[in-house]
């Protein structure tokens, strides 16, 4: 197929889908709120700039796909690192090294094991 083809049928579909979801935002729109809130009903044009604004306070103004989607390139990268180095580790070693993170960040379990069954913070009253 010819480039300049397929970037025609990339504009279309994009513009297509541009006014499918307008479409469907105003669909939505006048068929819930009104009857849920007693709030206006809203033309085509209206339910577009309605959705072009969901989309910029939503998903920003674009950038790729980063986000919830995939990690960024260096956190990726720690993953890998912290992966290859714990499982070339013997058992002993994993084990005193999740020893170590515990004893780190998990100083929560000392509370409750010394007998605070109070759930509170100690204070009475």
């Amino acid at each position: 197929m010819n480039r300049v083809v397929k970037f025609v049928a990339c504009v279309a579909l994009g513009v297509l889908a541009i006014f499918v979801f307008g479409w469907v935002t105003m669909s939505l729109w006048n068929w819930l709120v009104p009857a849920l809130f007693a709030g206006p009903v809203i033309t085509f044009w209206q339910a577009l700039g309605l959705f072009l604004l969901s989309k910029i306070l939503f998903s920003g103004f674009g950038g790729g796909k980063r986000g919830w989607h995939r990690p960024h390139p260096a956190e990726a990268h720690w993953k890998n690192k912290f992966y290859a180095k714990f499982s070339s580790m013997s058992p002993d070693e994993r084990a005193a090294l999740k020893q170590k993170m515990k004893d780190k960040w998990c100083r929560w379990e000392e509370n409750t094991q010394a007998g605070d069954t109070t759930g509170s913070t100690g204070s009475n009253g």
